[in-house]
């Protein structure tokens, strides 16, 4: 009966997360393929489709003009798009396709080998400028949502941590070592303890001076967890040097908030400044790579980022929203980074063709960019292995209970 319970509990727990993961990289990924599409329309460039997710395609939709009349036409196999392929009215397809991590659009005249290369209407026959606005559109949105995120988070009030914190915090729990009293007393990551016994908003130096104290007491927890309020009484153990305590690493936790013209501004701000940060931790994590450094936890990929966006959403509302926040701002800095295959690296290329007024061949460009492609696959599929086997509990038990009837 426990084991079906933990089944169904993972099973529940699995679907959440993975509800959640495509909900916010539906977000993330739409909003910067929204910008791509904007700026490409506005220069006038056509685009021929825009996608989310990877091909084959499930099912899309476009309109078709004939004359003064338009209507909407559904595209349900590429047999029944080859038919109206040629009409010059047909409009953008939206597509919805099979595999759910990613988006595209399909611009005319991005690959400058395409016959319609030359067209007005195409990418290859736009000024620098304007291919240049088009590549960083979609950082630029991201940037421009994690703002947004941001500023919203600041108006119903951010969580702040540390010195940041202030005097009225409360003790947020990051992490549980394993049998020890808090383990034992089924407290979990991510709950916050309002008071010890009759002691408010402790700050962390006097939580441990009372646990090692009251070492040979039962000590009253208040503990907040998703919005419920949970007793426990728990007694300290002895720890390392000489130390007695419940087995907890633990931070203040406060909140953060202003009136809606201040929150923009400081959301605006500090989007700024973490993507900063993001550039100086990936330029960290190269200088680590090419040193032979020990980089585990450094990098998350799709399973990773699942896990913490499940966590997130279980914190809370405005954690997912600092979290998703984050994670655009992150999609941002990797994409204008001159990688192949990426906005950047395309970027790259265009900008290296007007400065030197000769552009590298289309054949040459294309070669890079399939093979910055593969290795950017292999890289995920590298550190989605590591993922597995660093949550690789929570994962089984969910991935073996996923298809079950």
């Amino acid at each position: 009966m426990v084991k079906g319970f933990l089944q169904d509990l993972g099973y529940a727990y699995g679907m959440f997360t993975l509800i959640i993961f495509i909900a916010v990289l539906a977000v993330l990924v739409l909003s910067h393929e929204f910008g791509h599409f904007i700026v490409a329309r506005s220069c006038g460039i056509k685009v021929e489709e825009f996608g989310f997710g990877f091909p084959p395609r499930l099912i899309g939709i476009r309109r078709l003009r004939f004359g003064g009349k338009s209507r909407w036409e559904i595209i349900w196999s590429k047999r029944q798009l080859e038919q109206t392929l040629e009409h010059e009215h047909t409009s953008t397809i939206y597509s919805i396709n099979l595999i759910p991590l990613g988006g595209f659009v399909k611009i005319k005249g991005e690959n400058s080998e395409d016959e319609t290369a030359h067209d007005v209407d195409s990418f290859s026959s736009k000024k620098i400028w304007q291919k240049a606005a088009v590549l960083i559109a979609g950082v630029a949105l991201n940037f421009v949502l994690a703002a947004a995120l941001l500023s919203v988070g600041y108006m119903i009030g951010i969580p702040s941590f540390g010195d940041e914190a202030g005097p009225n915090s409360n003790l947020l729990i990051a992490d549980i070592l394993p049998d020890k009293p808090a383990a034992l007393a089924g407290l979990l990551v991510g709950d916050k303890i309002i008071k010890i016994d009759a002691i408010e908003h402790a700050s962390v130096s006097q939580f441990q001076s009372y646990l090692n104290s009251h070492r040979a007491e039962q000590i009253m927890f208040t503990i907040e967890r998703e919005g419920k309020i949970i007793l426990k009484n728990i007694q300290p153990a002895p720890l390392e040097n000489d130390k007695y305590g419940i087995g907890v690493a633990i931070l203040p936790e406060g909140k953060i908030q202003y009136p809606w013209y201040r929150a923009i501004y400081e959301g605006t701000v500090n989007a700024g400044k973490y993507l900063v940060m993001i550039f100086v931790g990936l330029w960290s994590l190269l200088r680590g790579l090419f040193s032979g450094a020990n980089m585990d936890g450094a990098v998350a990929g799709p399973v990773g980022v699942a896990v913490l966006t499940g966590e997130a959403a279980r914190l809370g509302f405005v954690y997912l929203l600092q979290l998703t926040a984050l994670l655009s701002l992150n999609l941002a800095a990797v994409n204008i980074l001159p990688i192949p295959a990426l906005d950047g690296g395309r970027l790259f290329f265009v900008l290296w063709g007007g400065i030197f007024r000769k552009s590298i061949a289309p054949r040459i460009e294309q070669i890079i960019h399939t093979v910055g492609f593969v290795l950017l696959l292999f890289l995920i599929v590298l550190v989605t292995v590591k993922d597995i086997g660093s949550y690789g509990g929570a994962f089984t038990l969910w991935w073996n209970n996923f298809f079950r009837f």
